[in-house]
């Protein structure tokens, strides 16, 4: 240590004894007394250990958080990710109508990464929350065509949270575009990516909501 270094230290050791040893009008009780005398006795043993050479202490220092990037890093690679895992269907998985096209839940997955489809091979997406995958059979039980765009389908939870549709998981998973129209008929499986914190997977009121011509519609997950 330098001997300007040195004598700083010790011009600071020394304001904290002055301070730490003035005497106060008021009186103290013998708890306090004794605390302040500790404190004094451990200033000076520290005073000591400076004149002597030894370095100032300091205090040590928080641990350092893993960047985010390191965490997605390990992700992207495997590391603490167990892979897709398969969820429970809900516990009344009755079919629901939006409009004349017929719904109902087939699959749900939920993983931190998503990989590309037939052509996309080599293409991924990872995320420290959770791709959650809804696979639907859906089928236009009507005479007509049925025009039913899936683009502003989102989830929502028993908090009033909404996740809309994942679209840059759903260009890199999906096969083909959703469809826009149903013909008379036509029977069609449906698979829709959401990105969810983990607890939302668990969520008891977790739906999906899907517009039809007269509002909204709830297809509970949970």
């Amino acid at each position: 240590m330098s001997p300007r270094a040195s004598s700083g230290s010790l011009a600071f050791l020394t304001a904290a004894l002055l301070l730490g040893g003035c005497t106060k009008e008021t009186a103290t009780s013998e708890g306090g007394q004794e605390a302040e005398a500790r404190t004094l006795q451990k200033l000076r043993a520290e005073a000591d250990r400076v004149k002597q050479g030894g370095a100032v202490a300091t205090r040590p220092q928080p641990p350092q958080q893993e960047p985010e990037e390191s965490k997605l890093a390990g992700l992207a690679a495997g590391l603490g990710d167990s892979g897709p895992r398969k969820l429970r269907l809900p516990e009344r998985n009755d079919t629901v109508h939006v409009d004349t096209v017929a719904f109902k839940v087939t699959g749900l997955e939920a993983s931190h990464s998503v990989k590309g489809g037939s052509g996309k091979v080599g293409l991924g997406l990872t995320t420290e929350d959770l791709f959650l995958r809804v696979e639907l059979i859906t089928q236009n039980v009507g005479g007509l065509p049925a025009p039913l765009t899936l683009d502003g389908a989102k989830l929502t939870d028993a908090k009033g949270q909404t996740y809309p549709l994942a679209r840059d998981a759903q260009a890199v998973v999906g096969t083909k575009p959703l469809p826009t129209t149903w013909a008379p008929e036509q029977r069609t499986q449906v698979v829709l990516l959401f990105e969810v914190p983990p607890d939302a997977v668990q969520d008891d009121g977790l739906a999906l909501v899907v517009r039809g011509s007269g509002g909204d519609v709830r297809i509970p997950l949970r």
